[in-house]
């Protein structure tokens, strides 16, 4: 108890600390939960009480709520999006066939009365003032009792009471490989207001926002059931299941059918739970003596991959901590249940019953959100390549590292689904909002695929160790606000000393594309006899600096860079064994470029843009020039 009161005092000391700052502010809340779940129906009610505070120079008027289960009807907008988009999600749909045609049909939008998902709000109160409610869809709209003024706080109270769905995505009841209970936004949860306004995003598809605070919640159920989630269990030697103390004995009350869970999670944005009655729950010790928990089905068929994952989880942390900055937390739950695998505060849900090497997959990227999206807590909705992205970057380095045989480019596969993506010709910039992708797969490559490029194609812009201590220092600035996109193009500025507002435009903001060819070899008398002169073009909008390789016909290379002019910025030579020449600047508005050597072209056997491939040039077969 003494460590996470410890805890709760460093994190409110860190979102005191933000109020204050210049220029910078962020809401903060204080949820108390009491919940009872009735295991029969997959019905709960509860109350909850909120203490809200107004870090904000704004006085507010309205408060917003996101009621999340109640996309989990038929007519929802979610049911909408499913039954309107090209590529619905293939866990939430069903194949029919009408005519003697395959079709997908929406699950939500064949949800019985008993199967569905909804959230009932009732008796708000402000203050023990009541204040007018109106739900619409999945949120909660309320018109306050008295306005809350910059830098005060006021208190909201509700009941409430929900049906937990038939488990269609994320969360819901008896997943497809029988977890019983996957609690994800499960709860009246308090929308985001920011610099940018209110974010209340109806629950269409994609990701989530949430406002920074501190979950009190108490769980009613049977006591038959194991639970796991977020924050810290106040009261392990009441419930058993592997969570007491060693050598402690169980304390259960006498003829009782249910226990009471108490967690506690300090300066989180969110809250998750799952409960199952066949779980199986093992802890080891991470990092920085971090308890890594490990709940999964008693299914023998598994059990040993779960097993097998648990060291690797450690490796995976200490990594991350070494990567980008340490976990602040003293615990994280890997969790099977939900639909895939999705990142929640200090814990994921997660599929288990596939081979280890999968597992591993999901484990490792849900456990690099705790970094991208936990901590460094982006608005994934409107920049679903901060979280997503950054995080396959990170995982993939971290499944390198573990790997007997190393890749050169650990993030070739994202750098190939990209170039597919251009080609189709389907592509939206990275600035669309993520529910406003025309189809799922353009989302999924343009937030996962082409966000990891926007790190490893950095690495080219200004070099690796550049790239390794901009990571680092976005952690220490950012860790437990709201980045936003120009923040790590900033942080990335202040690291490198490079101007790399142009970067981030294009990369993120359009869909230029990169392309670059050696259009020309020619013989020319110089100053100092015959010489070699390459010609380079430009034939994409979106501008770059160029490493560029020389290869000689004796084996022997060298290199030469030319900087990009608007970048202000000369990059360290990233292969020291290979001699560089350093050449003059390259303008965007020239889109041609040509330069000398010594060497006669009859010596020359291959010039290569770009060796190291991890500039996402999308029309890679002019960047090699051989002669032959």
């Amino acid at each position: 108890m003494k460590k996470n009161l410890l805890l709760s005092i460093l994190f409110l000391s860190f979102g005191n600390l933000f109020a204050q700052s210049s220029g910078y502010w962020q809401q903060h809340v204080d949820y108390k939960m009491d919940v009872v779940m009735n295991v029969k129906n997959y019905q709960y009610n509860g109350k909850q009480e909120l203490i809200y505070t107004n870090n904000s120079p704004d006085t507010l008027k309205r408060v917003f709520y996101h009621l999340f289960n109640n996309a989990f009807q038929p007519g929802s907008e979610m049911d909408a999006r499913l039954q309107s988009i090209k590529d619905p999600d293939g866990r939430m749909v069903n194949k029919i066939k009408v005519d003697g045609k395959e079709i997908k049909e929406s699950r939500i939008k064949t949800l019985k009365p008993d199967e569905i998902g909804y959230l009932n709000i009732s008796n708000f109160t402000q203050d023990g003032v009541v204040a007018n409610t109106k739900t619409v869809g999945t949120i909660l709209e309320v018109t306050l009792a008295k306005p809350i003024l910059p830098n005060s706080k006021t208190t909201f109270k509700l009941d409430f009471d929900g049906q937990v769905p038939v488990q269609i995505r994320r969360s819901g009841r008896n997943n497809i490989e029988g977890v019983e209970l996957s609690m994800a936004q499960w709860y009246p949860k308090m929308a985001e207001f920011d610099f940018e306004g209110w974010h209340a995003d109806p629950y269409i598809a994609r990701e989530f926002h949430g406002v920074w605070g501190n979950f009190d919640v108490k769980i009613s159920i049977d006591k038959d059931y194991v639970l796991g989630g977020s924050g810290y269990l106040q009261n392990p030697n009441e419930m058993g299941h592997g969570y007491q103390e060693a050598g402690v004995a169980v304390v259960y009350p006498k003829n009782t059918k249910t226990l009471t869970w108490h967690f506690y999670a300090p300066m989180v944005h969110d809250f998750t739970w799952a409960a199952d009655k066949n779980y199986l729950h093992d802890m080891v010790k991470g990092p920085n003596n971090v308890d890594l928990h490990f709940l999964y089905k008693n299914n023998p068929k598994i059990i040993e991959n779960w097993k097998a994952l648990q060291p690797l989880m450690v490796k995976v942390m200490d990594f991350y901590n070494k990567t980008v900055g340490d976990y602040p937390y003293k615990q994280y739950s890997f969790i099977q249940g939900g639909d895939g695998g999705m990142e929640y505060a200090m814990c994921t849900l997660m599929l288990g019953n596939g081979k280890l090497e999968g597992i591993l997959g999901t484990a490792t990227h849900e456990l690099g959100h705790s970094w991208f999206q936990h901590i460094l807590a982006s608005n994934e909705s409107k920049h679903p390549w901060m979280d997503e992205g950054f995080t396959s970057y990170i995982e993939d380095l971290a499944l390198n590292e573990m790997a007997v045989n190393k890749k050169a480019n650990p993030f070739e596969s994202s750098y190939k689904a990209y170039y597919k993506l251009v080609e189709s010709g389907k592509e939206q910039s990275q600035s669309t909002h993520g529910d406003r992708y025309d189809e799922n797969r353009p989302y999924s490559i343009s937030s996962y695929s082409k966000g990891e490029i926007f790190l490893s194609q950095l690495e080219y812009v200004i070099g690796k160790e550049n790239v390794n201590k901009t990571l680092k220092r976005y952690f220490q600035d950012f860790k437990f606000k709201h980045p936003t996109p120009n923040d790590i193009m900033r942080t990335a500025e202040r690291v490198s000393g490079a101007n790399l507002d142009w970067y981030l435009t294009d990369w993120t903001q359009t869909t230029n594309t990169i392309d670059y060819g050696v259009t020309g070899l020619r013989e020319d008398a110089g100053n100092k006899g015959l010489e070699t002169i390459i010609t380079l073009e430009r034939f994409g909008r979106m501008p770059m600096p160029i490493d560029l390789e020389v290869e000689y016909i004796d084996g022997s290379k060298e290199s030469f860079y030319i900087p990009l002019r608007m970048m202000s910025f000369e990059k360290e030579n990233p292969n020291p064994n290979v001699k560089r020449t350093v050449l003059s600047d390259w303008a965007w508005a020239y889109p041609t470029y040509e330069f000398a050597i010594s060497k006669l072209k009859t010596t020359i056997k291959k010039i290569t843009i770009d060796p190291s491939g991890l500039m996402a040039d999308v029309k890679q077969a002019d960047n090699t020039y051989e002669i032959k």
